[in-house]
């Protein structure tokens, strides 16, 4: 892990990271018409027409995304992820063979790790054997990448080390596209990918994948939340390539959490407002800042924190987060902001009732068990 530095890893005493099979929900199935295809702005009216699921303890209750500050009062802070989403898939070739690189982190010292996929007849990809060690790369623009070594154990090694051409940021503007994956029905924009929420980075960074429990959000309920009350925290990270087959935990990544987003956070925890995290990379940030106490302090870096029921969360109360396959090793940061069995009736319930899963579809939101009269910010005046 040299490359990204040293890297700050709680996970409660050494407990096991998350790895295949390790979902609290392994025995659930999704059917395959249950993916979102396309963005629901080309499904219905606009971002924001997706489904809410809302879990308050093992209560469960069905929304409009639009009904959300009916979810929330005045005193609650949403914290928000602002890394913007990389046109991170080029074609390239290895030998005679078509390839599409994605471009997942980069280190410390200059490397990129990517991983190398085989393109699919339908424009999406699909896995390939990773290295070997010294295979070069040919890219686009007459650019050329070579791989070093894995990232991780090296048999089955998904994500590799590769030195590569000056300028990433500028291949990636020029030959680049979203990273899709096959559930999706065709190539979107990069419009399609980044939250209202995304401020490109100076240097080029971003995400190699949206983080898109913001993707709903439009900067009319922005408005309509602020108009209510409710604060929103700002915070980076920058989110790797995920794995779409084994499920594996994210690897060390690039995060932010700075003095003001601190500073509201603890003030509102202060004041009994509830902290919400808008999606799993904003928990595992602002966790990052947190310590023993749940006391946030700005805080930059790598983080290859994974929150797990044992370990739990110190600094969030809420999550909004999009629907996770039953194996990803996201839901067991779920279950530890959830419980087991609230987010098991939630998910029975979002089956039930055929909610939409993947980037696209529709959302989930996970509240503390609280008493039925406490005040929202629907009955707020405008």
């Amino acid at each position: 892990m040299s490359a990204v530095g040293a890297a700050r890893r709680d996970d409660g005493g050494g407990a096991p990271a998350a790895g295949p099979g390790a979902s609290p929900l392994e025995a659930l199935r999704v059917p395959a018409e249950l993916s979102a295809r396309v963005p629901a702005e080309q499904r219905g009216a606009g971002r924001d027409d997706v489904r809410l699921l809302v879990t308050r303890g093992a209560a469960v209750s069905h929304h409009a995304f639009r009904e959300l500050p009916g979810q929330l009062r005045a005193g609650d802070v949403l914290v928000v992820n602002t890394s913007a989403t990389l046109p991170a898939a080029v074609n390239g070739r290895v030998g005679g063979d078509r390839v599409v690189v994605h471009f997942s982190t980069r280190g410390e010292d200059g490397r990129w790790a990517v991983e190398l996929r085989a393109p699919g007849a339908s424009g999406a990809t699909a896995p390939r054997p990773g290295g070997p060690a010294g295979a070069v790369v040919r890219l686009p623009g007459g650019r050329e990448l070579v791989l070093e070594e894995p990232l991780g154990p090296a048999v089955g090694a998904r994500l590799w080390w590769a030195r590569v051409p000056d300028r990433v940021p500028e291949l990636l503007r020029r030959y680049g596209r979203p990273i899709r994956y096959a559930y999706t029905e065709r190539n979107q924009p990069l419009s399609a990918y980044q939250t209202v929420f995304a401020v490109p980075a100076p240097d080029g960074r971003g995400s190699a994948e949206m983080p898109s429990a913001a993707r709903p959000f439009t900067t009319a309920l922005v408005a309509e939340l602020v108009s209510r009350g409710v604060q929103f925290a700002p915070l980076s990270l920058d989110t790797g390539v995920a794995s779409a087959e084994t499920h594996e935990p994210p690897y060390p990544e690039r995060f932010a959490v700075p003095s003001t987003t601190a500073w509201l956070v603890n003030a509102a925890r202060a004041a009994g407002g509830r902290v919400v995290a808008v999606g799993t990379t904003a928990v595992r940030s602002l966790e990052s800042a947190a310590d023993a106490e749940g006391v946030v302090r700005p805080a930059a870096g790598w983080t290859d924190l994974v929150v797990t029921p044992r370990r739990g969360v110190r600094a969030v109360d809420g999550l909004l987060t999009g629907l996770h396959e039953p194996q990803a090793s996201h839901l067991l940061m779920l279950e530890a902001v959830a419980g087991h069995e609230a987010l098991r009736r939630g998910y029975e319930a979002a089956l039930e009732r055929r909610y939409l899963w993947h980037e696209f579809g529709d959302v989930h939101l996970i509240l503390p068990n609280e008493e039925r009269n406490t005040p929202d910010c629907s009955s707020n005046e405008r």
